[in-house]
This record gives structure tokens, sequence and C-alpha cells, in this order.
């Protein structure tokens, strides 16, 4: 049965940091790779979608600790766990929807996805990809570190698996349920392009999950 997004990883938080570190290629080093390439500078304004517990978080705090960062996620213990990691760092803290929050225009330095955006659709990214590009600062840039399918035929079962499930199970199109459907790479950048970012690139990959950072 598909489980609702929230509902997935609610139940999973216990043990979630340690599951995602050793059961993902590449994991050990994507986490930190990620964080590496996030402004460094003092006060640096770094918005986090799909933030869950933090991991990328305790690389990038490692890096900057004076960051301010805004983290979304739908799930309240995530956020939990990842206010109790960081009692003293500069973290607000939204529980819900990015599809569905508000951005600031002009507000972001950069922002930053780490194995939350794989399942949804590419129209649905653009819309996303849209009003995050225009929450960053001129010359803002997005990192986004994600698994991906691996061809064009693979992201197509994906989503008809999905479609043949929600079918059978009579669920409604408009509650996100936790089923993995990843965009190739190629149809990620083209997402990425239609929402006006200006050059997107492929900097590294591990296994199926690849890092690209788009700029403003």
């Amino acid at each position: 049965m598909l489980e609702k997004m929230d509902g997935f990883f609610t139940a999973r938080v216990d043990g979630y940091d340690e599951h995602m570190k050793s059961t993902i290629e590449g994991a050990t080093s994507f986490y930190k790779f990620t964080a590496s390439l996030l402004p460094t500078e003092k006060n640096a304004k770094v918005l986090d979608l799909g933030c869950g517990t933090g991991l990328e978080l305790e690389e990038y705090f490692s890096v900057n600790p004076q960051a301010d960062v805004t983290g979304i996620d739908l799930t309240e213990v995530m956020l939990e766990s990842l206010k109790e990691k960081f009692p003293d760092k500069n973290i607000i803290t939204i529980c819900g929807s990015y599809f569905d929050v508000p951005f600031r225009e002009e507000l972001f330095d950069a922002a930053v996805s780490v194995e939350s955006l794989h399942h949804f659709t590419k129209e649905e990214k653009i819309s996303l990809y849209t009003k995050l590009r225009n929450a960053l600062k001129p010359g803002g840039y997005f990192i986004l570190t994600d698994y991906f399918s691996e061809s064009d035929e693979q992201e197509n079962d994906f989503q008809q698996e999905l479609f043949r499930i929600r079918k059978e199970q009579n669920v409604s199109d408009d509650i996100f349920y936790h089923y993995d459907t990843p965009l190739t790479v190629e149809h990620e950048k083209e997402a990425l392009l239609s929402a006006g970012f200006t050059q997107v690139e492929e900097v590294d990959s591990w296994g199926v999950t690849h890092t690209l950072k788009a700029v403003r």
C-alpha cells in the first residue's frame, strides 16, 4: 500500500540518519560534497528543500557555522530532530510542502535539496523551480543532489507503475505519497532551464545519485 509522505517519514525517523548513510551508495561522500558547494560567507542565507533531520546541514555547519538556514519539510518529527541537533544554529524550520510554502523573492544566496525531489513529475518541478529561482538573489544558485533514473525507459516505467498503483488503490492525485519517480539527469536539467535558470551543470555522481548546480 502507498503511504502518505509525512506518515512514511514519521514512522522511520528513528534510525533514519544511519539508514541513509549506510544504504545509499556514496552517501558518506555526497552529503559532504554537497555542503562544500554552499556559500561560506558569514550569515549566508540558504534554503533547504526537504531538509529532514539535516544530514547535509551537519556537514554545512562544519563549513559555515554562522549560516542562516531556512529548512522546509513535511514531517514535524524530522524537524524536531533537526532542531535538537543544532540548538545553537540560526535555523528557521517550516513544516509544510515546499510546493505550497511561499518564498520571498531575492532572499537567499543559495538553495539546496538532497534526496528529496525524486518523487515528483517534471511539470510539478518546473512550477517549484520557477518559484525557487525567484527566491534566489542575483547570482544565487541551487545545489540538487538526488536519485535519478538511468534512462528514459526507466523513468517512464516508474511513472506508469505509480499511475497503476494509484488507480488500483483509488488514491487521489492531489496527496503526496511516498513512491520514487526519478527523472533522468537530462530531464531534470530541462526542468531547471524551463524555470529560468541560466546555467545547469552536473558536477559529480555516485551511482544513481548525481549533483547538479543551477545558477539563477
